[in-house]
């Protein structure tokens, strides 16, 4: 029997059983028969065909088909790594003006520093006799205008720079009358009041590395009407507590601003776990000294420097900062 006469046959016992086979419109033909797949091209073939084809990408043959860029979805946008500035302080200049420096020789000046940061870093450390809150924020102020508090700050901030094992952050509070910039050399910029007004600047946008090893600087910034409420909002919490913290071995030295002639080193006090309270010698009243000191009296660690002692024949080992002690330990 013929192939013909056997599906002729089995198509009648389907439809005997009840099933409906669908027919061709050519009677002729009982099932459909796949057309035969050309056979695969040679491999100069697939080569001629890259290199004539305009439209299609050129890759080397054999290599897996990569889609369209445009269909593909773009990989999401990783921001650059935040990097503060690098300030050049002329060092040569800063000596000349009577600043300590880490290349200058052993100096009068230097041993003094030497004297007043050791307590302060004992405590800062952790070695006072009994814990401090927020022992390594060090705010230096002033009971009034003009007594040396930023020649203070400054010469602190290097001289704790020129410890072994500590860094140093300079942060210029006085925001009112911001003295830092002018006397390191560097022109102002954006700094700590910034940051507590524009939610998208990160510290590192505005922190300024210097060329003293260890010590950076942290502007004032732009002015504000609002200085006060600013430092004493709950963002400035946050920062200082991210300042303190960022590293284990950091002092922050705050430049504030006398505390008789403004609210901000007030305020400045509440977030201090050290205060350096500079006095100049033969000119600040013991009245306006026992007033400044009444307004930080909460403040766990208060101690004064006299500054500006006149030199004696003697040749006073203090002949720029002397009677320093401590109040409310």
């Amino acid at each position: 029997m013929g192939l013909i006469e056997q599906a002729a046959k089995r198509l009648e016992e389907l439809k005997r059983a009840g099933i409906d086979v669908p027919v061709a419109d050519d009677a002729t033909s009982t099932k459909a028969v796949p057309k035969a797949s050309p056979p695969a091209p040679s491999l100069p073939e697939r080569v001629a065909r890259t290199l004539t084809d305009e439209s299609a990408p050129f890759r080397h043959p054999g290599q897996i088909a990569v889609p369209n860029r445009a269909d593909a979805p773009e990989p999401p946008q990783v921001p650059p790594p935040r990097r503060s500035r690098l300030v050049e302080i002329n060092l040569e200049r800063l000596a000349a003006a009577g600043y300590v420096t880490p290349t200058a020789p052993r100096s009068r000046l230097a041993d003094e520093m030497r004297v007043i940061k050791r307590p302060l870093l004992s405590n800062a450390q952790g070695r006072s006799a009994a814990p401090i809150r927020a022992a390594n924020l060090i705010m230096v102020t002033s009971a009034l205008p003009g007594e040396g508090k930023t020649f203070m700050a400054v010469n602190l901030a290097i001289s704790i720079a020129m410890e072994l094992d500590t860094t140093v952050l300079l942060v210029d509070a006085d925001v009112a009358r911001p003295a830092i910039p002018e006397r390191l050399g560097f022109a102002p910029d954006h700094g700590l009041l910034d940051l507590l007004t524009h939610k998208d600047l990160d510290v590192a946008d505005v922190l300024m590395r210097t060329n003293i090893e260890r010590m950076s600087v942290l502007p004032a910034g732009s002015p504000h009407s609002r200085a006060t409420e600013l430092l004493a909002s709950e963002a400035m919490v946050r920062l200082i507590e991210e300042l303190a913290s960022r590293y284990p071995d950091r002092v922050l030295i705050f430049d504030a601003p006398p505390l008789l002639s403004s609210t901000e080193s007030r305020v400045l006090a509440t977030h201090m776990g050290q205060v350096v309270l500079v006095v100049e010698a033969d000119r600040t009243p013991q009245s306006s000294v026992k007033s400044a000191l009444d307004t930080i009296e909460e403040c766990p660690i208060v101690m004064t420097v006299l500054n500006k002692i006149e030199r004696t024949d003697s040749g006073s080992y203090y002949a720029y900062y002397g009677g320093y002690g401590s109040y409310g330990q």
